[in-house]
């Protein structure tokens, strides 16, 4: 036979002379030579699979190969399928940003955060702006207050280097 999965030995390249052998519907078959382990396996026209080869002796288990590798990527796609992509959002501010511009700017979040998204929010500023900081500071929390009701503070205002940056989080249901 060839080999389906690189992480298990099935069949003939098991090289080990003794195993501890699980058969088909989970009993212990105890240690027994690999060719009679073999020889049971095909009497009931399924395979021999290592399942832990670092074991003294190493155990095998008597099951249908072909059908367990199905059932393990159909598990795998079942996992994927639940899994949550979490998307970083980038808002960019300067400081001359006008209140009118912060609401527009603030429904954007608000869609963001409702989505599932987390919203990152940068101040940058520019040449002379770079001792206002407390200004950065001043917009970031105007924008925690329009969104208190749906978000969660990840990261404070936080300077670095020509931006500040604030990261809000969904809030959980």
């Amino acid at each position: 036979m060839k080999k389906i999965s690189k992480d298990y030995s099935i069949n003939d390249q098991i090289r080990e002379r003794e195993l501890r052998v699980i058969g088909s519907d989970g009993e212990q078959l105890g240690v027994i030579s690999s060719a009679e382990a073999r020889r049971i396996a095909e009497e009931k026209d399924l395979d021999l699979v290592m399942i832990s080869p670092n074991a003294k002796p190493p155990v095998c288990k008597i099951m249908d190969f072909g059908k367990y590798v199905y059932e393990q990527s159909k598990k795998e796609k079942e996992a994927k399928k639940k899994q949550k992509v979490v998307n970083i959002k980038e808002i960019r501010v300067s400081l001359n940003i006008e209140e009118h511009d912060i609401d527009i700017k603030a429904k954007n979040a608000r869609k963001f955060l409702l989505d599932g998204d987390k919203v990152k929010i940068t101040v940058r500023f520019r040449g002379r702006e770079m001792e206002l900081g407390h200004m950065g500071e001043k917009i970031l929390e105007t924008f925690i207050s329009k969104l208190e009701d749906v978000c969660l503070v990840e990261k404070r205002p936080k300077r670095e280097g020509r931006n500040m940056t604030l990261v809000l989080g969904p809030k959980k249901a």
